[in-house]
């Protein structure tokens, strides 16, 4: 019972936060200067064909008609304009791209398996090799290990992601040619190509995110294993390696938890210069191209649903918590 009222209390929560960010969104979409009827006039674009346009795309009525007419597509689809003309966008409908003649949020599904590879594959590794080495690095404290490990860190921190990919990009693809410099390969299609070209960005975003997991894990770990509860299972002659990975460690994971789940968030949103870096058509591209392009309904849903997903992160990090340790979920 006290599972099923904290799932059923971060849900609540989560779709309060969603109204909000999608009110906050819209409101700002309306107060942009841009008119997507405008753009989609065409020329010459007299005012009866701009009235026209408004009035297929549903820009003719009040702000607030608008909105809830998007809240409305979301749960049960949307039609755009009347007659043979009309353009029915199935739920959920995060708005209709009238650019590139398709709905957003077959655009979205398009680009997912894209910044989905990129993300979960980049996230397995910083995980792995961040908590490993911030371990390792709070156990040998002061050590070539732990000073090693630190430098790494602080080089992974300073760097921006676009140089680091530079880098890789000139060292391994063009000097070394070893890895594929830019482009994607559909896992259903070749899963050998598929890897080959996503090594690269993974080792990137790895190498970022790691360095800040390491600090933080290293951090967490040095003020743990000074803790009472330690020295206890030491005196009882606990084997180091059970100390540290089942006292220590389940302590230390609550902070990394927290951090992970809204690194992940961010980018299963869009890794916006990663992609751009690396010429992969994710979900970041997609939100670039359409800012460039001024495809106002784009990024409305673009910016939906990422924010979507952070959230959704953050409320999967709270069920782990209560896996983790049940005190904290209380």
């Amino acid at each position: 019972m006290r599972l099923l009222r904290l799932i059923s209390g971060r849900l609540l929560s989560m779709v309060g936060t969603l109204l909000v960010i999608s009110l906050i969104t819209y409101l700002v979409f309306v107060l942009l200067p841009g008119d997507p009827a405008q753009l989609s006039c065409g020329r010459p674009c007299t005012p009866q064909r701009l009235a026209e346009a408004r009035a297929f795309m549903g820009y003719d009525q009040p702000w607030w008609q608008q909105y809830l007419a998007f809240l409305g597509g979301l749960f049960a689809g949307r039609t755009f304009g009347s007659g043979a003309a009309a353009v029915h966008c199935a739920a959920p409908c995060f708005g209709y791209s009238f650019q590139l003649n398709e709905s957003v949020t077959q655009l979205i599904v398009n680009r997912i398996p894209v910044t989905f590879s990129i993300a979960i594959g980049a996230a397995v590794l910083w995980l792995i090799l961040g908590v490993g080495a911030g371990v390792v690095s709070a156990v040998r404290r002061g050590s070539a290990m732990d000073r090693a490990a630190m430098t790494f860190s602080t080089v992974g921190v300073s760097a921006p992601s676009y140089l680091l990919g530079l880098l890789g990009i000139l060292l391994f693809g063009f000097t070394l040619n070893m890895v594929p410099v830019n482009g994607y390969v559909a896992l259903t299609e070749d899963p050998v190509g598929w890897l080959w070209h996503l090594v690269l960005p993974w080792c990137v975003l790895a190498l970022i995110h790691a360095a800040i997991y390491a600090r933080l894990t290293r951090g967490q770990m040095l003020e743990v294993l000074g803790e009472d509860y330690i020295r206890t299972a030491r005196a009882k002659g606990l084997r180091e390696r059970k100390v540290v990975g089942r006292h220590a460690l389940r302590n230390v994971l609550i902070p990394v938890i927290t951090v992970f789940g809204i690194d992940l968030g961010s980018l299963l949103g869009g890794a916006v210069i990663t992609e751009r870096v690396f010429s992969m058509p994710g979900l970041g591209a997609l939100l670039l191209d359409a800012v460039g392009n001024v495809d106002l309904p784009l990024i409305v849903g673009v910016t939906l649903f990422s924010a979507f997903l952070i959230i959704l992160a953050n409320f999967l990090v709270d069920l782990i918590y209560n896996v983790v340790d049940p005190r904290v979920a209380r």
